[in-house]
């Protein structure tokens, strides 16, 4: 098997890019190669079979999405009240949303895991990973609200990124803006007023 981890990286954000617009079904290795313009049969030198290259997109996917370290704490460690907190979740939606096929594929994974075992199990182990992150991040950073408002926030920013990616007609910029803001209003408890 192929060791050269920028052309597997490349394969990879071809796969990406096919299971955006194709879906889980129009997946496959020749597709990957004609995304990627490398000569047929590449794909395969760098993955087994089909499921390989499945649960390897599915872990590309979230390579791509996941802010750095450094990042994460910056968001986290602006968050000092409420309107800096809803920035942060605006910024959150964003970027996610700006990587659209990313989103978009990782919806197909998400279909894709309700068949393969396997990839429900990375999927599952991911999602988990995040969300307890999230909480994690959350509490260490001293914010208001528990793990149960980390949660809802969490399950309601992930539809509205759905609704924006599959129908950005639905919502207005403004409109989701202001869902957003809503959501903080009514998730997390009233930030305690700044010491001076």
């Amino acid at each position: 098997m192929s060791r050269n981890p920028a052309r597997r990286a490349a394969l990879l954000d071809g796969a990406i890019e096919v299971l955006a617009r194709e879906g889980a079904r129009g997946l496959t290795q020749r597709a990957v190669d004609k995304e990627v313009e490398v000569p047929i049969g590449t794909t395969s030198n760098y993955f087994r079979n089909r499921d390989d290259l499945l649960v390897q997109a599915g872990v590309r996917v979230y390579e791509r999405l996941r802010p750095s370290e450094e990042a994460l704490t910056e968001m986290f460690d602006l968050a000092r009240d409420t309107e800096s907190y809803r920035a942060m979740l605006r910024g959150s939606v964003g970027r996610v949303s700006a990587f659209r096929s990313g989103y978009l594929a990782l919806l197909e994974l998400r279909l894709e895991a309700t068949r393969r075992p396997e990839l429900r199990a990375l999927l599952t182990e991911r999602v988990r990973a995040d969300i307890d992150e999230n909480i994690s991040q959350h509490e260490a950073a001293g914010l208001p609200g528990d793990a149960t408002a980390v949660l809802l926030m969490y399950l309601a920013m992930n539809w509205l990124i759905v609704e924006q990616l599959t129908l950005p007609d639905v919502f207005t910029g403004a409109e989701r803006d202001d869902l957003v803001a809503q959501a903080v209003e009514r998730l997390i408890p009233p930030f305690p007023p700044a010491t001076a």
